[in-house]
C-alpha cells in the first residue's frame, strides 16, 4: 500500500539526504517527494510517499523520529488530512480537436496555462486517480509532456501551529 508522510524538520542543509539515506538504507523507495519552507522559516515541510505495509509504516515513522532534524513526523489519515496533486499535462492538438480536447478538459476541471497551435498545456488539481483518469483521456490525443507534483497534505479544519 502506498503510505504517505508528512515531515516537519528543521531548515538545515543535510536533513533531506538523512531522510533519504533513511529510506534507502531500509530497503523502501520514495515514490513522490516534495520538500517546501513552512511559514516558519526555521522549518520545512517534507511530504513524501512510499509502498509499505503497516508495520514497515509504523518502523519508518519510529525510525524518523530519532532523526534529530525531524520535528515531527504526520501520517496521512484520510479522516483527518486532505490530500492532493497538482499536474502539468502538454497535450498535441490539431485544428479538428482543439474543441474536443477543451470540452474534455472542462469535465476534470482542468485549466489551461498555455496554448499554442499545436498544443496545449492543462494544469489539473486533485487526487491522483482524477489526474490519472486525465491523462488516460488525453492519451487519444496525444501527451506530449507530464510533469506531476506527487502528493501534497495538510490537516481539515482550523490550523494549530504545533511544535
Amino acid at each position: 500500500m502506498v503510505q504517505l508522510l508528512s515531515l516537519l524538520v528543521e531548515n538545515r542543509s543535510g536533513v533531506l539526504a538523512r531522510v533519504v539515506g533513511l529510506f534507502s538504507q531500509r530497503g523502501y523507495n520514495i515514490e513522490t517527494l516534495n520538500v517546501a519552507p513552512t511559514s516558519d522559516p526555521t522549518m520545512s515541510l517534507i511530504t513524501l510517499s512510499t509502498k509499505t505495509d503497516v508495520p514497515g509504516t509504523e518502523q519508518v515513522i519510529k525510525q524518523l523520529n530519532k532523526l534529530i532534524d525531524v520535528i515531527k513526523v504526520i501520517p496521512y489519515n484520510p479522516q483527518v488530512h486532505m490530500a492532493r496533486e497538482m499536474a502539468l499535462i502538454r497535450v498535441r492538438v490539431t485544428e479538428s480537436t482543439r474543441g474536443e480536447i477543451l470540452e474534455l478538459s472542462k469535465v476534470f476541471r482542468a485549466r489551461v496555462v498555455d496554448a499554442s497551435p499545436r498544443s496545449c498545456v492543462f494544469e489539473v488539481t486533485g487526487n491522483s486517480e482524477k489526474i490519472n483518469g486525465f491523462l488516460q483521456n488525453m492519451r487519444v490525443y496525444g501527451v506530449r509532456d507530464v510533469h506531476r507534483t506527487g502528493c501534497l497534505s495538510l490537516s481539515r479544519g482550523s490550523a494549530e501551529k504545533r511544535r
